[in-house]
């Protein structure tokens, strides 16, 4: 999709105060003035974009006022980012201003019921409101703030691979580039599944999931083989030691995928990317360890039987 940002047209000022209402939450405001915009300047493409965006948002919240619990309200408003996405994914133009206030809108109004809840202190142990409040303030462009929920939402449920994604997109997004590196691996380890990649902002991840993409991987695979190419290009290249029981975890994790890489040649698409990952972080765990050599070169051929492509990439 190629990214236009705004010209400076007719109409140009009557667009950006209705960008300023929507990201006030008045998305009728905002609509109005559109639609005046329109009037001084029909042939603008960016006024028409805008105007689609804003009515599918005014369409699809209509049913927001019907919900009683606040949870439950800012939950369905950003839920709408997928439907949302796959909206104009069907344009050939997208404006980056529009964009950003359309984000605004919705985390701010999301937020205003997530914080309501979060005054009480019985909810602050609840890992998908914390989660879902770091991601309005991080889209908001409130760093420390998403930071500070996150971690907490991450003490509660460790093994979590989105919520770790996220502390790792804030880390890169404030520059703390070592550790985003080592907690995108861990996050890709756990589950790169589980990972929704379009709520990633951070340059760092998002130039590698593009490259990863230009390779020809899509949707579930992409997520399986970024970590793959994360390691092999560098990008992952932060490591720590495993404990004993961690290392006895990926050896059995280990089995399980190969058995199942075996018998279930349907689903090897998915399969081979994370065994290979896996097979990346035992021949560290090997190196760090100081094991002996012969079960590193064992854990190579290995991966050459596996993909003799990723071998050779890995090897040379």
């Amino acid at each position: 999709m190629l990214v236009i940002k705004m010209d400076n047209g007719r109409g140009v000022g009557l667009l950006k105060e209705a960008y300023e209402k929507l990201k006030a939450s008045d998305a009728d405001a905002a609509y109005d003035l559109l639609e005046q915009a329109l009037d001084e300047d029909y042939e603008n493409e960016e006024i028409k974009y805008a105007l689609k965006c804003v009515k599918w948002w005014q369409v699809n919240t209509r049913r927001i006022d019907e919900i009683i619990n606040p949870y439950e309200k800012g939950s369905f408003l950003i839920s709408l980012f997928k439907q949302y996405y796959a909206f104009i994914g069907r344009f050939d133009l997208s404006f980056e201003q529009c964009q950003y206030a359309v984000r605004y809108f919705v985390y701010s109004k999301a937020l205003f019921f997530f914080k309501g809840l979060l005054s009480s202190k019985a909810n602050r142990y609840d890992c998908g409101l914390l989660l879902l409040a770091g991601r309005c303030y991080k889209g908001l462009g409130f760093y420390d703030e998403a930071l500070e929920y996150l971690e907490q939402a991450v003490r509660i449920k460790r093994e979590d691979a989105q919520i770790l994604s996220e502390v790792a997109d804030i880390n890169a997004l404030l520059a703390q580039t070592k550790t985003a590196k080592a907690l995108f691996r861990e996050a890709f380890f756990i589950d790169p599944s589980g990972i929704d990649l379009r709520n990633l902002e951070s340059a760092l991840i998002l130039k590698l999931r593009d490259k990863v993409a230009e390779l020809g991987f899509e949707n579930e695979a992409l997520c399986e083989w970024i970590p793959v190419y994360g390691y092999l290009w560098g990008v992952f290249s932060v490591k720590r030691e495993l404990k004993q029981i961690e290392a006895g975890r990926l050896k059995q994790s280990i089995f399980s995928l190969e058995s199942e890489y075996e018998s279930n040649p349907a689903r090897r698409g998915i399969l081979k990317p994370r065994l290979l990952n896996h097979y990346f972080w035992l021949i560290d765990y090997y190196e760090i360890s100081h094991e002996d050599p012969s079960l590193i070169e064992e854990t190579m051929l290995k991966i050459k039987v596996t993909d003799p492509g990723i071998y050779s990439l890995f090897a040379g």
